[in-house]
């Protein structure tokens, strides 16, 4: 590079470009015309070209991520005195405006491009550049004084950067999205648990009437799952916080300083308040996207989780006379278009889609971590697109969920006392008493006969009424199921 004899000055210059028509920028294949009132250059412009590929657009968070990237690499060049200070200020200046958002209408790459998301870095590098070129005074397309490849690229690799920048990406979603949301969820799903202890009611396995327990237990369970799916997923974060930047081509880090990949991850855990650090084996990080499969596979178990609760509060909701109707959902809106009246548990069949979408997005993104060929996995696009997608839609769904549907949700106490008082599997108390075939012929005849458990429970002769009356005590039955019971 030439050296510059004169120190351009960095200028308070908004963002915007009043330009019209087209302007010609180059890179190593030669000119392209690209958008004038547009910050991209060629390879952003060439890719738009070759790439246009139905709707799906490379998430915007993906380069607010890229933006702690190049800012932290500047930062580390300039410490190292391989950038000087007016150059590092000026794309700082523009890393920020990316991480910000303020930049997004100057990425618009497509999801399908190169899996390496080389295309995508370098729409960062071509705008980070651009943009510190127009603070510095200078001419846009021209790549002086601030290059895309030798300044904002420096010590970096697409290989390298993309999945470091898919990490950041994927942990803030993490933690900015679902933990949050869902800790809401499990707050409100226990503090109904709580307030319905006491209440019996018949529980059901294979879909068959089942002993007792208490609702409360039964929101319990629930609350219980999305707990343990939560720890799942803040514990798939720390193969997240391994970042593969300094590692460039292939891993060997050459063309990256030494100490660069150290220096850039803790910068990194600076600028974003979490606990980066570099991958301790940057073939693996290169090569493979484990942490990114591993991190969805926790998203998909909170899918498993939802799909289980959803399922189960709209069964028990079925009605309001010709189903279970033990739980009343709030009516948000009507359900049909010819049926007066009527009105279904939307919210719960929401979520159910939700759980299906996450499935089938872990699936592709299973199958796009399986490949990996050689040093390289060249299918992250696509994987840091589903990530994202199901972080947003399972965060977003838990929000409208508990608002919608779970805060709302009430008892009918009438009907879940009905199903107490009618069941038959109540005669469990008495197999210990009677044993087990004397228990299972009374459950029988009851069911034969249609009469309550306890008329047949002294029509056998196997019980008198006083003993049933004390054996067979709906809440007494229910145990706990808890912790410390």
């Amino acid at each position: 590079m030439a050296s510059e004899t004169v120190t351009p000055t960095l200028r308070d210059v908004p963002i915007g470009l009043t330009a019209t028509g087209q302007r010609r920028e180059f890179d190593s294949m030669g000119s392209v015309d690209v958008p004038a009132d547009r910050y991209w250059g060629a390879q952003t412009q060439r890719s738009l070209q070759h790439f246009s590929i139905g709707g799906d657009r490379m998430p915007k968070a993906v380069y607010h991520a890229y933006g702690y990237v190049k800012k932290a690499c500047a930062l580390v060049n300039h410490a190292a005195g391989r950038l000087p200070a007016w150059k590092t200020e000026a794309i700082v200046r523009a890393a920020d405006e990316t991480i910000s958002g303020a930049l997004d209408d100057h990425y618009p790459l497509f999801v399908w491009q190169t899996g390496s998301g080389t295309q995508s870095n370098m729409n960062v590098n071509e705008v980070v550049s651009n943009r510190a070129i127009q603070l510095l005074g200078g001419t846009l397309g021209t790549q002086q004084p601030v290059g895309p490849n030798d300044d904002v690229n420096m010590g970096q690799s697409s290989n390298d950067t993309f999945p470091t920048a898919m990490h950041i990406a994927a942990v803030t979603a993490i933690d900015d999205q679902v933990v949050p949301r869902l800790s809401k969820l499990i707050e409100i799903i226990e503090q109904k648990a709580d307030g319905w202890m006491d209440v019996v009611k018949i529980g059901r396995t294979h879909l068959e009437d089942a002993v007792p327990l208490t609702v409360g237990q039964e929101w319990h369970g629930w609350a219980g799952q999305l707990r343990d799916a939560r720890d799942a997923i803040e514990a798939s974060r720390a193969g997240l916080y391994q970042l593969a930047v300094g590692g460039t081509a292939v891993g060997t880090g050459l063309n990256a300083p030494k100490g660069f990949a150290a220096d850039v991850a803790a910068r990194i855990a600076e600028l974003t308040g979490k606990p980066f650090v570099t991958a301790p084996n940057k073939f693996a990080a290169q090569g493979s996207l484990d942490a990114m499969v591993r991190a969805h596979g926790a998203l998909r178990d909170l899918a498993v989780a939802l799909m289980k609760i959803a399922n189960d509060m709209r069964w028990l909701a079925s009605g309001p006379r010709c189903g279970f109707g033990e739980l009343l959902l709030p009516s948000n809106e009507p359900g049909s278009s010819i049926m007066p009246g009527k009105v279904n548990p939307t919210q719960c069949e929401a979520m159910v889609m939700i759980c299906i979408q996450v499935m089938g997005n872990d699936s592709a993104v299973a199958f796009a971590g399986s490949q990996g060929n050689f040093e390289l996995n060249a299918m992250r696009p696509v994987i840091i697109n589903n990530f994202l997608h199901s972080a947003r839609i399972l965060a977003d769904g838990c929000e409208k969920f508990r608002t919608y549907s779970v805060e709302g949700t009430e008892l009918n106490r009438d009907r879940v006392a009905q199903y107490v008082e009618g069941s038959v599997m109540l005669v469990t108390a008495l197999s210990p008493v009677i044993g087990y075939q004397n228990a299972a012929h009374i459950a029988e005849d009851a069911i034969a006969k249609n009469l309550t458990l306890k008329q047949a429970a002294l029509a056998s002769g196997k019980v008198d009424e006083a003993t049933f009356d004390r054996i067979v005590r709906p809440i007494d039955m229910v145990g706990s199921g808890l912790a410390g019971a």
